[in-house]
């Protein structure tokens, strides 16, 4: 058997992995700061966190401030407890 075990293929994206990355650091985070901090088009990072919330990894929250529409995301236990398992995982390709 090998050592070397699956990684998510949720999270073995590019962006969801930064995304993820910078959801664990902080308590949620607005869409426009994720946009920023992955230098996204909002298009691709929109897709991208559709796909994490539907694998149950964020949750994801709609309103409006001031009339503009705010989008707030923030990891679910399941999110958490996905991303620690892949660092675990990838640590293992790495020794």
């Amino acid at each position: 058997m090998s050592q070397f075990k699956d990684l998510d293929p949720i999270l073995h994206s590019q962006l969801r992995l930064a995304v993820m990355s910078l959801l664990i650091s902080v308590k949620d985070a607005e869409f426009s700061w994720l946009r920023e901090k992955t230098n996204a088009t909002a298009g691709n990072l929109s897709v991208q966190i559709n796909k994490l919330k539907e694998a149950g990894y964020i949750d994801v929250s709609k309103k409006f401030r001031d009339n503009y529409p705010l989008t707030t995301c923030t990891v679910t236990k399941k999110g958490a407890h996905a991303f620690d398992e892949y660092v675990k995982n990838l640590k293992q390709y790495l020794k």
